[in-house]
């Protein structure tokens, strides 16, 4: 299922629209994960310098969808139902990554797990973690 055809489709996909706007890029895909990275710029940044929880969290969301997006056929859509994030501290690292795991294969529901972490030279912190709840949805049925 995750050819080389797939992979650049998934990977043009990821950094498309709003993911793209905020900077999102994915970094590497195998069945069932996905890893992206942010590079960290002022406007990412709330008033105490940290990097903002609503652009962690879109992180976090977006990647977890794509970790399902390798799992499931071409003619499927993945849409986030629910997720769930704990922050840990606050980021603050010059790049975020964000690593998301399928946990459960569900026919009608997936569930990935992303973590994400603070950057500052090779130095990784984890600063959240989210659950999030997929379905797959046939394209034919977003009409």
């Amino acid at each position: 299922m995750l050819n080389n055809d797939r992979r650049a489709f998934l990977k043009k996909d990821f950094e498309k629209g709003f993911p793209a706007y905020c900077g999102l890029e994915a970094s590497s895909m195998a069945e069932g994960v996905f890893e992206a990275q942010l590079e960290v710029r002022p406007e990412h940044l709330q008033q105490n310098g940290f990097v903002h929880a609503g652009l962690i969290a879109t992180l976090a969301d977006h990647t977890g969808g794509y970790s399902a997006y390798t799992i499931v056929l071409n003619d499927i859509a993945i849409l986030t139902i629910e997720f769930k994030i704990n922050f840990y501290k606050p980021a603050t690292g010059s790049r975020i990554i964000c690593r998301s795991q399928v946990v459960n294969r569900g026919r009608k529901i997936i569930v990935s797990e992303s973590e994400v972490f603070s950057v500052n030279d090779t130095i990784e912190k984890p600063v959240s973690k989210a659950t999030v709840t997929l379905m797959p949805v046939p394209l034919s049925e977003l009409d």
